[in-house]
């Protein structure tokens, strides 16, 4: 791969990516050492790839094997097992309680979201990878993927609630603190 060609691909990669392994990572240092691994691998394995149409999924694949290879490496891995089938979609309500927050209370509430189901989230409403993309990066069954979105919705829409009970503690009324009263 010429070095042009190599330069298109990162710029075309490199935010969505980035942010896919911040969620995963939740530190931007993490999660720029990821996206730079990822972007080596590819630079000495990527040319083994056939399609070029599919780099998009072989650079998530290898961004989220290798988040999975450091925490085996550090000895922080946990057993992920599969969870039945959850509850339904988002409700109306649920929507138009994300689309009040700003984007970094979303961001936050979805750093709560345990990392099983974060990453079909992220993969899924921020990314816009169909389900069969997402089974192909996490290497997970189409089926395990619709669960673990209907799980992560649940654990997210608990995450937003709270992050909305606290923002509306921190509102205090006019006039009701820092005055006494004659």
């Amino acid at each position: 791969m010429s070095s042009e060609a190599f330069t298109q691909l990162v710029d075309a990669h490199y935010g969505a990516l980035y942010r896919f392994a911040l969620s995963l990572a939740k530190r931007p240092a993490d999660a720029g050492d990821l996206v730079q691994q990822t972007f080596f691998i590819w630079a000495t394995k990527g040319h083994g790839l056939r399609e070029q149409s599919k780099a998009k999924s072989w650079l998530f694949t290898t961004l989220y094997r290798e988040f999975l290879h450091g925490r085996r490496r550090d000895a922080r891995a946990m057993s992920i097992e599969d969870l039945p089938p959850g509850e339904s979609d988002l409700a109306v309500e649920d929507v138009d309680r994300a689309v009040r927050m700003d984007a970094a209370s979303v961001v936050a509430a979805l750093q709560e979201v345990d990392e099983v189901f974060r990453a079909p989230l992220t993969l899924f409403y921020l990314e816009d990878l169909s389900y069969a993309e997402i089974a192909e990066t996490l290497e997970v069954p189409i089926g395990t993927v619709m669960s673990r979105l209907s799980r992560g919705k649940v654990q997210l829409r608990a995450a937003l609630a709270q992050e909305e009970r606290q923002a509306k503690a921190k509102v205090v009324p006019f006039g009701a603190a820092g005055r006494k009263q004659a």
